[in-house]
C-alpha cells in the first residue's frame, strides 16, 4: 500500500524513523518520504545514509502549526513519532514536554485534516495506560486527541489511529544502551532501580512492522496494541553483564516498577486478536459504526474477560535469560 504514496514521519531521525525508512524502501517503492524533524544535524547525519531520490528532508518542529502544514501537501500517510520521551526530563521541564506532546499533537492532527491526508498513525507508550509520570499523562492525552480526531474530522477523508507499545529494546536512552555504557567503561556494577521491575520488551524491528501492519487494518480511533513478551530487569542485567553484581539505586522521578498497556478500566472496550489487542475508542463516532470486532483487513477480535488488564508483571510471556541473549543479539541486526 506504500509504493507510489507519499510518507511524513515527525520525529523522523530517531531510532524508530531510520528503521521506518530502511523498511519502506527495502520493500516498498514510496514516491516520497518526508522526515519532518528540528535537529538539521541528525537530519545531515541521516541524510548521508538514506540519499535515495524519494527521500526529502524537512527542518520544522511540531509546535509549529504553519510549518507542519507546508510539509503535509500532498502527503498520503503520516506517522507522528515526534515527542519529549524522557520520563525524569519531562518531570523536570513540564511546560516543554506538554508543548511538544499535546501541542504538538493537536497541530498534526490540524495539518493533517488540513492537507487531506489519508491516515495518520500516532506512536504511544505503555506509560499512557494508568499514566504516573507527565511523559505518559501527557501521551495519554496525545493519544485522546487523535482517536477524537476522527470525529472533528467531519467530511474529511482523513482517518487517525494510535499504536502503543512497550520499550524498544537497544533505542536511544532505553536501558540497553545505559547497561552496555557501564560495561564499557568497565564499571564495577550494574545499577538496577528496583530488583522487582519488569517491562514489556520488544525490537525496533517489530515495532516497524507492527505500524505497517496497522495502516492496513485500522478503521480508525483505536489503539493497537502488540502482544509482546516481558522480562525482569535483574534477568536483562545478567544476560547482558553475569559478571557484574547489580546495584539497587532507586526508582527515579516518574517511573513505574510494572508497565500497562491494556488497563482493566477500559476492558470492556478492548478486544483480542491474534497477536495484538485493541482498545476501541469510549466516544461515539458521529459519521460511522463503533463496531471494532472486525478490521478492515477481515480480522476478527473478540471481548476480552471482566477485570481483563494486559500489563508487565502478569504477562504470560517471559523472557529468560537465555532468550534476552538472543532477542537482543537479533535486535541490533
Amino acid at each position: 500500500m506504500f509504493d507510489n504514496k507519499t510518507i511524513l514521519i515527525t520525529g523522523g531521525t530517531g531510532s524508530f524513523g531510520k528503521k521506518y525508512v530502511k523498511t519502506l524502501l527495502d520493500r516498498y517503492k514510496p514516491k516520497k518520504i518526508i522526515i519532518f524533524s528540528r535537529d538539521e544535524l541528525k537530519q545531515f547525519e541521516m541524510q548521508q545514509e538514506f540519499d535515495q531520490p524519494c527521500m526529502r528532508y524537512f527542518i520544522g518542529d511540531v509546535r509549529d502549526k504553519d510549518r507542519l502544514r507546508r510539509a503535509m501537501r500532498g502527503v498520503n500517510y503520516v506517522i507522528h513519532a515526534a515527542a519529549l520521551k524522557q520520563v525524569p526530563a519531562a518531570e523536570y521541564n513540564p511546560m516543554e514536554c506538554i508543548k511538544t506532546n499535546i501541542n504538538g499533537a493537536e497541530n498534526v492532527i490540524d495539518a493533517a485534516l488540513d492537507n487531506n491526508v489519508e491516515k495518520v498513525i500516532a506512536l504511544s507508550t505503555d506509560k499512557a495506560a494508568n499514566p504516573i509520570n507527565l511523559y505518559g499523562a501527557t501521551k495519554l492525552a496525545s493519544d485522546k486527541l487523535f482517536v477524537a480526531a476522527n470525529n472533528i474530522a467531519g467530511g474529511h477523508k482523513t482517518t487517525f489511529s494510535v499504536v502503543r507499545y512497550g520499550n524498544v529494546v537497544c533505542s536511544r536512552g532505553s536501558v540497553v544502551p545505559v547497561f552496555q555504557k557501564f560495561i564499557d567503561e568497565g564499571k564495577d556494577h550494574i545499577p538496577i532501580t528496583h530488583p522487582d521491575m519488569t517491562r514489556f520488551w520488544i525490537s525496533l524491528q517489530q515495532g516497524v512492522d507492527f505500524v505497517l501492519k496497522n495502516f492496513e487494518r485500522m478503521l480508525g480511533g483505536e489503539i493497537f496494541v502488540p502482544k509482546i513478551p516481558s522480562i525482569r530487569i535483574t534477568d536483562l542485567a545478567e544476560a547482558m553483564a553475569s559478571h557484574l553484581p547489580q546495584k539497587v539505586t532507586g526508582i527515579r522521578p516518574g517511573e513505574k516498577l510494572h508497565e500497562v498497556m491494556c488497563p482493566s478500566d477500559l476492558c470492556f472496550d478492548t478486544y483480542e486478536y491474534d497477536d495484538h489487542f485493541i482498545i476501541a475508542p469510549g466516544i461515539k463516532f458521529s459519521s460511522r459504526s463503533n463496531d471494532f470486532t472486525t478490521n478492515a483487513l477481515g480480522e476478527k477480535g473478540r471481548p476480552v474477560q471482566s477485570g481483563f488488564e494486559y500489563n508487565s508483571l502478569d504477562n504470560n510471556h517471559y523472557l529468560s535469560v537465555d532468550e534476552i541473549i538472543e532477542f537482543n543479539k537479533n535486535a541490533l541486526q
